[in-house]
């Protein structure tokens, strides 16, 4: 905690959760810094919606898993042995819920990381998720179904002739695109199952570079640990890669060779670590992950004629945005091809 607090900085994130009131870094009047994180415990009267907390510690958006993982040995000593690192923190339980006291981490952020930046992520995911599942009262099951069907989403437009004249769509985004996302759409609930089958481990399930800082020393520090839990092998991976595109901080041209060298990456690190699983079902829990951004596609139709645009809360110019986006949705398209070839 701070008892001198000098100034207060809002920081960027989700302000849609209902679980977080506020993150903020707090200065003390020596120029010593914190990172002080709200939550908020659910009330019966809290209004439902897909950013509404739980108080089921099994849920995805779970109020209370955050202050659980900062305060799991456990968890902190298996990173640590990866190459990981979680900030300190200090945790004050209120009435409202809980505040999160955590340090204030040096280093390069996520959102400016270069390809070795993200192989080093991979690399040591790999050498982490080899440890296999993470089983405890307070972990997450049935993330990437749960999240995934509850965004809410305009999916007829994925029909609407309209909805694809728009200039940001008709002049910006691959051809073929709509096929794909159809043939995405059609697997859904088969992609999804296919996940829930796939070899279990240990996961972050938000891992992208805005939750991502690398100290001086090559040590990558993890931040936000609300919806840890089960997760598929790969389906980290699946996320880091995409999300670094989707919100601009990572060229979407250059979305393959990151794949690359990432996928590579993270093999490496689970063989390290003694894994000997199947490297089909590996690939495959990367690539059938795609099936977590059906919704975002309709989303994207139904915001292109918006007068501003935003990439994670902040303005960005729309031509590039939607370009960018045009082409990671297009790559999703192939991970959703490259699973069902490989489901035979």
């Amino acid at each position: 905690m701070v008892d001198d607090i000098a100034a207060t900085e809002p920081l960027r994130h989700n302000p849609l959760n209902q679980v977080t009131a506020a993150v903020e870094r707090v200065t003390d009047s020596q120029g010593r810094s914190r990172i002080r994180k709200a939550l908020r415990r659910p009330r019966p009267d809290s209004a439902p919606g897909p950013w509404a907390g739980s108080t089921d510690p099994r849920a995805w958006n779970y109020w209370h898993r955050e202050v659980d993982a900062y305060q799991s040995d456990e968890l902190r000593q298996s990173l640590g042995a990866a190459g990981f690192a979680v900030p300190e923190a200090t945790v004050e339980e209120t009435a409202e819920g809980a505040v999160l006291w955590l340090d204030d981490v040096s280093g390069t952020p996520g959102t400016e990381f270069d390809l070795a930046d993200h192989v080093a992520v991979a690399e040591a995911l790999g050498r982490w998720q080899a440890l296999g599942p993470l089983v405890r009262p307070w972990t997450s099951r049935r993330f990437l179904r749960d999240y995934s069907t509850s965004r809410p989403a305009p999916w007829h437009l994925v029909d609407d002739d309209e909805a694809w004249r728009q200039p940001l769509i008709a002049d910006l985004w691959p051809a073929g695109l709509r096929d794909g996302w159809r043939r995405l759409l059609a697997q859904q609930q088969h992609l999804l199952e296919v996940m829930e089958r796939l070899p279990r481990t240990r996961s972050h399930l938000d891992l992208w570079v805005s939750n991502e800082i690398r100290r001086t020393d090559g040590t990558v520090v993890l931040l936000d640990w609300a919806f840890a839990g089960d997760g598929a092998t790969g389906e980290d991976l699946g996320n880091h890669l995409p999300d670094a595109v989707f919100d601009l901080f990572w060229p979407a041209e250059r979305l393959a060779e990151l794949e690359q060298a990432c996928f590579a990456a993270y093999e490496c690190g689970l063989r390290d670590e003694g894994w000997t699983g199947d490297p089909r079902l590996l690939r495959l829990g990367v690539v059938a992950s795609a099936v977590k951004y059906a919704w975002l596609l309709p989303r994207l139709l139904a915001s292109a004629s918006a007068q501003e645009h935003q990439a994670y809360h902040r303005g960005a110019d729309p031509g590039h945005l939607y370009q960018q986006r045009g082409l990671a949705l297009w790559h999703l398209v192939g991970w959703c091809d490259e699973a069902i070839r490989l489901l035979g």
